[in-house]
């Protein structure tokens, strides 16, 4: 049993930002312990992917995007009406999390799924946010918007190669589309 497996056995209850905070603070006391001893830090690519999420995607720190991805990542983009790859670097992933901040604000992000398999990972989130900027067309309403997105990362020499992403797109339109309906208060009301 490891410590977070020991705190649900006890009955405890800690809310997700808490947990992961904590597992944050146990890998980095991993590293550097393994460094003062001279050892390799090899994680995991559940690992990896869990602290990319966490560190990056999170927008809590997306200059760190070289930490976790390879020199150029090959993402596919699973949209239904117009599937495309693209090849972000690490840069064009920092400025692409910028954007998000810019689109929704201080927004929270919580992964409610991360299953590893080999050198695969799948994780599930859900971005909670304000609609500040023109998203597909819409002006901004100032209103909560909520998304929910998955994706497939391969991990491969510790950092992420490819990911193969969806997102509810469906659900974020109609959402934009019942706050562009909604009487518009002015900034200055």
């Amino acid at each position: 049993m490891n410590i977070w497996e020991g705190l649900l056995f006890l009955g405890g209850y800690l809310p997700t930002g808490h947990v992961a905070a904590l597992a944050a603070e146990e890998i980095e006391l991993e590293r550097a312990r393994a460094e003062a001893a001279g050892r390799a830090v090899v994680r995991t690519p559940g690992a990896l992917v869990s602290e990319f999420l966490r560190v990056v995607r999170s927008g809590l720190d997306p200059a760190r995007a070289d930490e976790f991805l390879a020199d150029r990542v090959t993402a596919h983009q699973l949209n239904a009406e117009q599937p495309e790859t693209i090849v972000r670097t690490p840069a064009d992933y920092a400025e692409h999390v910028e954007e998000f901040r810019r689109l929704y604000g201080d927004f929270r992000f919580e992964v409610t799924e991360l299953l590893a398999d080999g050198d695969k990972v799948y994780a599930r989130w859900i971005q909670r946010g304000h609609h500040l900027g023109v998203i597909d067309g819409q002006r901004p309403t100032w209103q909560p918007l909520v998304e929910y997105a998955s994706a497939v990362y391969r991990v491969k020499d510790d950092r992420i190669q490819e990911y193969w992403i969806q997102i509810d797109r469906a659900g974020l339109q109609t959402q934009l589309q019942a706050h562009a309906k909604r009487p518009q208060l002015s900034a200055c009301a």
